[in-house]
């Protein structure tokens, strides 16, 4: 009867087994193709056979009274060579899955042990290159039969009872390389705690002098020791998470000094309710912000690399970083035009500087002026030229403009400085004239009258004396036919001299005298200041070496 059940229980577990194997080998024609092999590979089924030993600690402990005087009070089990181990586990993910288990370890009739249990619960395996490590622990019911007590007299066995069955232990798989789907199962070693109780004692029967087989009872606590060995077949696959991806983007990709750049990093294959972590950096400028979207601040042209990383963990796959570029331009150099009006002046006179600065991205422009000649003042878009001190010539002016980013840029232009207007020539002056009417008896004799006259010429030779004083003596056509030595005009002239010498201290070296052919009894006076000229044309100088001037007397 017990090798009947163990059959039948092995023709279930064995069907059950088949069918699986024939339903995933069904949904593996219709799925896709799972990795099946090598690091990456975690199957989703795993079905085990596998030869298993059961040895077996405890007894069943009874208080049956046999047909002696003592009473018989422990039955002991034996252990099991020969069983049959088969699982099937489900992974929920790579690491952990619920299995259930069938054990038949059956000695057959007449001997300390038949055991056949049925488990399930959780199971974690941890894979290691072609090494997968397991432990399970399960617990379910266990089928099993009391000892018997087997002699020529009597034949006392417990009959089949369920009781409770709990396994804890692990082993090793090795997947073969050259079958994909199959590993062998190294070792599996379990402690196996069993528990039944057989109920009370029952009453033996005697029949023929012979005692018939009648429940002992008791109640059976067994600690054993479960080995096994065998074969183990994958199906399915858990595919790995995709891994994390990180890309980035700038915008804008070109920018000049100063303006903030938006990076952006996209991630993709996060899981749904992830909190992932960002975390930035640049060659250059600051990053500012958190998140996948940061801002990263402009200083000096170049280029420019921002790094990203976006994390869910500390594992492979949870982490992806990203880089990308964008290019920071130098501002374009400024330009200036100078202008200057008037562009010629006269000495001291001022002219106004014009510039007209421009810079393409409108940074803040600052105007200075330098010049060759005079002085300029100003630093705005206009300044002033003063010519001041500053000599004849052209003179050179410089407008400078310095850009906000230090860029600088130069012009010029120039301003003719007239020379000055030479100084007035000096011109000869007409003094007054003195009139020798009055005196017909001396006809050539200054008189009282000519001194107011002759006053006024000495101030004049006084305030400029530098100056000189030409004296030209006349006469009339009269004076001139009456006697031909007669030297009247001359004479005049001498004698006018000579009051300015003798009379009022003009020094004699001051005074030239000439003759004219004015037809009148006169003296005319020229003042000739330094550096003019005198106009001699119808003039004579007078030969003083030959004309004696007369000293003037008064009139008796």
């Amino acid at each position: 009867m017990i090798q009947s059940r163990l059959r039948l229980l092995g023709r279930i577990a064995l069907g059950a087994l088949v069918l699986v194997l024939a339903t995933t080998s069904t949904s593996a024609q219709t799925a896709p193709a799972a990795n099946t092999s090598g690091p990456g590979y975690d199957s989703r089924w795993d079905f085990a056979a596998l030869y298993s030993y059961l040895g077996v600690h405890g007894a069943d402990k009874v208080s049956f009274l046999g047909t002696g005087t003592n009473p018989i009070t422990n039955y002991s089990y034996s252990s099991v060579n020969e069983g049959l181990y088969v699982s099937g586990a489900y992974y929920f993910n790579k690491s952990w899955g619920i299995e259930g288990a069938f054990a038949a370890h059956d000695m057959g009739r007449g001997h300390n042990a038949d055991f056949n249990s049925i488990n399930a619960g959780l199971i974690y395996r941890l894979r290691n290159d072609h090494v997968t490590y397991f432990a399970h622990a399960l617990i379910g019911g266990v089928d099993m039969n009391g000892p018997n007590l087997n002699n020529t007299t009597t034949n006392y066995e417990n009959p089949y009872h369920w009781g409770t069955n709990l396994t804890l232990g692990g082993g090793a798989d090795y997947q073969l390389p050259k079958f994909k789907s199959i590993s062998i199962r190294v070792f599996q070693a379990d402690y196996v705690f069993n528990h039944t109780n057989f109920g009370a004692p029952g009453v033996p029967t005697t029949t023929g002098g012979l005692t018939v087989t009648n429940p002992l009872g008791g109640r059976a606590n067994l600690y054993n020791a479960q080995l096994s060995t065998g074969v183990v077949f994958h199906f399915g696959s858990i595919a790995p998470p995709p891994p994390v991806t990180l890309s980035c983007s700038a915008t804008p990709t070109s920018v000049y000094p100063g303006d903030p750049v938006t990076v952006t990093g996209t991630a993709g294959a996060l899981a749904p309710k992830a909190s992932p972590t960002y975390t930035w950096s640049s060659t250059s400028g600051a990053v500012m912000g958190s998140g996948p979207t940061v801002t990263v601040s402009t200083k000096t042209p170049g280029s420019y690399t921002v790094s990203g990383k976006v994390s869910e963990g500390d594992k492979a796959g949870q982490s992806a970083s990203c880089t990308t570029s964008f290019t920071v331009k130098a501002y374009d150099p400024p330009t200036i035009s100078c202008m200057a009006n008037p562009s010629t002046v006269n000495p001291g006179e001022s002219s106004t500087i014009t510039s007209t600065g421009s810079q393409r991205q409108n940074l803040a422009l600052t105007y200075s002026y330098s010049t060759t000649a005079g002085s300029v003042s100003g630093n705005g878009t206009t300044a002033t030229l003063s010519t001041a001190g500053a000599p004849s010539g052209t003179a050179t002016v410089t407008c400078n403009v310095v850009a906000a980013d230090g860029q600088t840029a130069s012009n010029s232009t120039t301003v003719s400085i007239l020379a000055p207007p030479p100084p007035p020539q000096p011109m000869s002056k007409s003094l007054c004239s003195v009139n020798f009417e009055r005196d017909k008896a001396r006809p050539t004799r200054v008189d009282n009258e000519a001194k107011a006259c002759l006053d006024d010429i000495t101030l004049s030779l006084q305030q400029d004396p530098g100056a000189k004083l030409a004296i030209v003596g006349n006469q009339t056509a009269k004076e001139a036919k009456l006697k031909s030595t007669r030297k009247d005009a001359a004479e005049r002239a001498a004698n006018t001299k000579e009051y300015l010498v003798k009379d009022k201290g003009i020094d004699g070296s001051r005074i030239m005298l000439f003759t004219g052919s004015e037809d009148s009894k006169s003296v005319s006076t020229t003042l000739v200041p330094t550096g003019a000229t005198l106009n001699t044309a119808g003039l004579t100088p007078v030969d003083e070496a030959k004309v004696k001037a007369k000293v003037r007397k008064p009139i008796k």
